[in-house]
């Protein structure tokens, strides 16, 4: 299969070979063979009547991991839902996955993308470490990610990388268990970690 043209990615129903092209399209993004499929004019009017996004992308808000670049597509491949450290709520970010995936049938493949060294996540550390609140309405932020804190702590190695792992599974796990979810056949959920320097996606849940 053509990895690069959009029609090559119409149509297609096993979220394997979804995941089988964002990973392909992650490699030539690690060898800096970018092809920047679907960013023409062409393509930008031919999906503005109507979109069929293939996979769903509930990433960090980090600038360095856009999953556009991080996969290599383009205009009307992806939905894309970005929080800090990936952070799931029950209803806006929940509801707003529910939804690509329940309304689209073009998507059958959710990926849940954390990073090294996020922000977020060590943000979450020092203010449950220290106690101290953080300003506004980081605190909601704080609150999604303890669970990820509560499995990372006693873990040994490097906190904030268990830390950022824990996310990515409890958030697999809690997609999984979602009853709105569970109901839809095909549907495949996985995650992956992003590597800054490399550029590189590892499916690690």
């Amino acid at each position: 299969m053509g990895a690069a043209g959009a029609g090559d990615n119409q149509g297609m129903t096993d979220p394997l070979d979804v995941l089988r092209v964002l990973l392909e399209g992650n490699q030539r993004w690690v060898d800096g063979q970018l092809e920047h499929p679907d960013q023409t004019v062409a393509r930008r009017l031919s999906v503005a009547p109507r979109q069929s996004p293939f996979a769903l992308v509930f990433s960090c808000m980090d600038s360095r991991v856009p999953p556009e670049v991080v996969f290599d597509r383009g205009v009307g491949d992806l939905f894309v839902v970005r929080t800090g450290g990936q952070a799931l709520d029950q209803l806006v970010v929940l509801g707003s996955i529910e939804f690509g995936a329940i309304e689209f049938e073009s998507c059958r493949l959710i990926m849940v993308l954390g990073h090294e060294r996020c922000g977020a996540v060590t943000a979450a550390i020092e203010s449950i470490r220290t106690g101290v609140a953080a300003p506004g309405h980081i605190p909601a932020v704080v609150e999604a990610l303890r669970p990820a804190y509560d499995v990372a702590v006693t873990q040994p190695g490097d906190l904030v990388e268990n830390m950022v792992r824990a996310q990515v599974e409890l958030t697999v796990r809690a997609l999984k268990d979602d009853p709105f979810l569970a109901s839809i056949g095909g549907l495949l959920i996985v995650g992956g970690r992003y590597d800054l320097e490399s550029g590189a996606v590892e499916i690690i849940a």
